[in-house]
């Protein structure tokens, strides 16, 4: 195994932990700013479903236009995830059947 596999790039080190101290920014910031603040029943409602919404935004469009290969992903996904009700045994098989569609270009 070559040593040229394991050299880390400083800006895509830099990218990588500027992306995590923005992640805790956004993160930490929300929980800071519920502390100051008690949102109405209203806005907690919304913020309830805000995740789930925002996981689809991303999704649905690759879903849409990608073809077959992130559609047997999430299929397999999805069947994993309904009958063994294990996220990492689901995320594998979605993984396994893009990259088995894939393959088979």
């Amino acid at each position: 195994m070559s040593a040229d596999i394991w050299h880390l790039d400083p800006w895509t080190v830099l990218a990588i932990v500027l992306m995590g101290a923005a992640t805790y920014a956004c993160r930490g910031g929300g929980y800071w700013l519920f502390r100051q603040i008690s949102p109405s029943p209203l806005v907690r409602a919304i913020l309830h479903y805000v995740p789930g919404t925002l996981f689809l935004s991303f999704v649905v469009p690759a879903l849409v236009h990608g073809g077959l290969q992130p559609t047997m992903g999430a299929v397999a996904t999805a069947i994993t995830m309904i009958y063994a009700r294990n996220l990492g045994l689901a995320i594998a098989a979605g993984v396994i059947a893009s990259y088995g569609v894939w393959m088979l270009r």
